[in-house]
């Protein structure tokens, strides 16, 4: 493929309602509140929690791959709330009972190395999300994203998912291999 296509996104404000679709915004509550829908509403059934911190430099506000966790949430949130992005499209994993082609062939699913079948994020599907302050997001399963990105040098995050996460659960699409694109934050 030849020259890659620019595909400019302006960043919208992660709340609680604008990302309902990806998953969740978490903010702060008061000490001692009772778990409820305002909370994460984790599935980390799947294998052993692994909570730490990532340190990640140089992650310019563009993207060229998405990636998805078909068997378990994510959590990412900057420390010290300084403000970062995430792209996502919506989860697009196919039940495996349901996948044959009687689509003549219009719609396009994947096996995944993983064994899961999807299909591929398409370029009019991919949002970015703005994230700022005291507030993590919640990834739900098989929500495609891209990121955290970021304007400075270097950012530390909190990411909770699974221990073998990124070794056994780990898809991603290369837009600019498959479609000739790469997104550029306009902020």
């Amino acid at each position: 493929m030849g020259e890659s296509k620019i595909v400019e996104l302006k960043p919208i404000e992660a709340t609680p309602a604008s990302f309902q679709e990806y998953g969740q915004v978490i903010e702060a509550s008061p000490d001692g509140a009772e778990f409820g829908p305002q909370d994460a509403q984790l599935d980390l059934t799947r294998g052993i929690p692994r909570f730490y911190i990532m340190h990640i430099e140089d992650r310019p506000l563009k993207f060229s791959s998405i990636t998805h966790h078909a068997s378990v949430t994510q959590c990412l949130g900057s420390i010290g709330g300084h403000v970062w992005y995430l792209g996502v499209a919506k989860p697009s994993i196919v039940d495996n009972t349901e996948v044959k082609d009687d689509t003549g062939g219009k719609i396009n699913i994947v096996q995944s190395r993983c064994g899961h079948f999807y299909v591929p994020p398409a370029v009019e599907s991919v949002r970015v999300f703005r994230v700022e302050g005291s507030k993590f997001l919640k990834i739900n399963q098989g929500t495609w994203h891209a990121g955290p990105l970021f304007k400075g040098d270097t950012m530390d995050f909190y990411n909770l998912e699974l221990s073998n996460t990124n070794v056994v659960d780990h898809t991603s699409h290369n837009f600019k291999r498959e479609n000739g694109v790469v997104f550029l934050i306009n902020d």
